[in-house]
């Protein structure tokens, strides 16, 4: 089994970057080779995986753990991946996410092909580094939406509401 950790930091708070974690449908939003992602059940979730134009099913359990601040997950079937995301306030505005992940690369190799040893690591690596980035983006950009003030609504010529007033 090989381990891979890495952590981004973010211009937002805890819960913010808690509540993207569970938006299981926008999983394809910033996880390379996801490309649909449905929730189901209690704490599952089916994911089509595309990778190197190898396509595949995935059923996962996601569990939380340590009060809102760490979520794990598991597939179920086919390869067998886990890992787990843990968050940590830096201050009131920003998080540091960090991400473990574990796999057996030959498993890896044997589904979804591709380079084998420190090549394949180092695939893995730059998918994950990739996906944390798009998480922050995605997670800072809808913190920036909610804080920006609401946009003036014209209703005729010469006539504003802002706030329905």
């Amino acid at each position: 089994m090989s381990t891979l950790e890495e952590q981004i930091d973010i211009e937002a708070p805890v819960l913010a970057a808690w509540e993207q974690l569970h938006r299981v449908h926008d999983y394809p939003r910033f996880v390379d080779g996801v490309r649909r992602a449905q929730p189901h059940g209690r704490n599952l979730a089916h994911l089509e995986v595309e990778i190197a134009g190898t396509g595949r099913d995935v059923e996962t359990e996601i569990t939380d753990r340590g009060r809102g601040r760490v979520m794990t997950w598991r597939t179920l079937d086919g390869l067998p991946l886990n890992g787990a995301f843990a968050l940590r306030p830096l201050d009131r505005t920003h998080t540091r996410v960090q991400l473990r992940v574990e796999y057996d690369p030959e498993e890896v190799h044997e589904v979804f092909g591709g380079p084998r040893g420190f090549a394949l690591a180092g695939a893995i690596e730059r998918a994950v580094r990739g996906d944390l980035a798009l998480f922050r983006e995605l997670v800072e950009a809808r913190v920036a939406a909610a804080a920006a003030p609401p946009a003036p609504v014209v209703e005729a010529p010469g006539t504003v509401t802002v706030n329905g007033i």
